[in-house]
């Protein structure tokens, strides 16, 4: 390891994957400095070390607490990730993967393949004890001020009840971790609100979360509810829950898009926008996923938040923010504790 500043005792350390992304690494670099410099958070930027010094250059990090942890290859977007986690012992998603299991770092932000992220997870920190299947959870923004938590976004092509119910569970300690309400509202993502609707999956997991005193569990809601605030976390399974995830960033785009080129197809328009400046600006920051960081893969043994491929500087300081965050929650002692009396393989806490 190499020490670029000092680093205080009290602390959170969050490694981070300077090699993972569209814009890596320098955009990496960047929101890593961000995060150093405004959260008080201590960085390690895991890859070679001569490319994140020269990316560190650029910035004024005198009194920053970074450090350089050497790592000689990069799984790349189109490498299958199973195998490039086998055969790339050294990649940068591994060497900081293993900060975390060797508890050098208390949590890790990365940003490049998802699937690479999620195996080396799995591999060097392992599941939680009685967690059936590990999950990605995704802050979603709202009509209100609480955004929605969505949980499967794509770990998970197809479940069983018990892994929904126990999704359900984990959704519920972290929202509460994120954002301070202590008995969120949780449903289970459907085609309509009745009981008797759905398919058989989604009907027994109904059952087992209605009888759980655990959850404050709300029943069916339907894929226009979480973006009007009418529920907190959100179950699906990891198909679902992906395509629900697309279709709503794609919406967001689309609207941004069409109100843009109606407002400039004439001078009135024009002259308004430029009055409701202000207003554009405050809604794109409440629905860029920027906002919110990136995802958490709740589950294994360790704090891992998956960042947006496309992530800049931005997007990266608050995927560190999250990474912090539930590392200062102890999110993943939480939820062992949740599971320590669970019967292994019944799902049932």
């Amino acid at each position: 390891m190499s020490e670029v500043n000092g680093v205080s005792k009290n602390m959170t350390r969050i490694a981070v994957d300077a090699m993972g992304g569209d814009f890596a690494p320098r955009e990496i670099v960047y929101g890593a400095v961000l995060a150093a410099r405004d959260l008080g958070i201590s960085i390690q930027l895991v890859g070679p070390p001569e490319i994140i010094q020269k990316e560190l250059q650029r910035h004024k990090i005198d009194g920053l607490a970074i450090a350089i942890i050497p790592a000689s290859q990069v799984v790349s977007m189109d490498e299958k990730p199973s195998r490039a986690i086998v055969k790339k012992k050294d990649s940068s998603i591994i060497v900081t993967t293993r900060q975390v299991s060797s508890h050098a770092a208390d949590g890790m932000v990365a940003a490049g393949s998802t699937g690479a992220a999620a195996v080396a997870a799995q591999i060097e920190l392992g599941r939680i004890a009685n967690v059936s299947r590990s999950a990605i959870a995704c802050s979603m923004p709202t009509s209100t001020d609480s955004p929605a938590l969505l949980i499967d976004v794509g770990a998970n092509a197809e479940c069983d009840p018990h892994q929904l119910l126990q999704f359900g569970q984990m959704g519920s300690l972290v929202y509460t971790a994120l954002y301070h309400i202590k008995r969120p509202r949780v449903g289970i993502l459907n085609l309509g609100s009745e009981e008797t609707k759905g398919t058989d999956l989604v009907r027994e997991a109904y059952k087992l979360m209605q009888s759980r005193s655990d959850l404050n569990f709300i029943g069916f809601v339907e894929g226009r509810d979480f973006p009007m605030g009418k529920v907190d976390v959100v179950v699906t399974d990891g198909f679902v829950g992906n395509v629900a995830l697309k279709t709503a960033e794609g919406i967001a785009k689309m609207i941004k898009l069409m109100l843009k080129q109606e407002l400039l197809a004439s001078w009135p328009g024009k002259i308004g926008a430029t009055i409701a400046r202000g207003s554009f600006d405050r809604v794109e920051k409440r629905t860029n996923y920027a906002q919110y960081g990136g995802a958490l893969l709740v589950g294994v043994k360790g704090v891992c938040v998956i960042a947006h491929g496309g992530s800049t500087h931005t997007a990266i300081k608050n995927a560190i923010r999250v990474a912090a965050d539930m590392a200062d929650a102890k999110i993943v002692e939480k939820i062992e504790k949740t599971f320590s009396l669970a019967t292994a393989g019944s799902g049932v806490s």
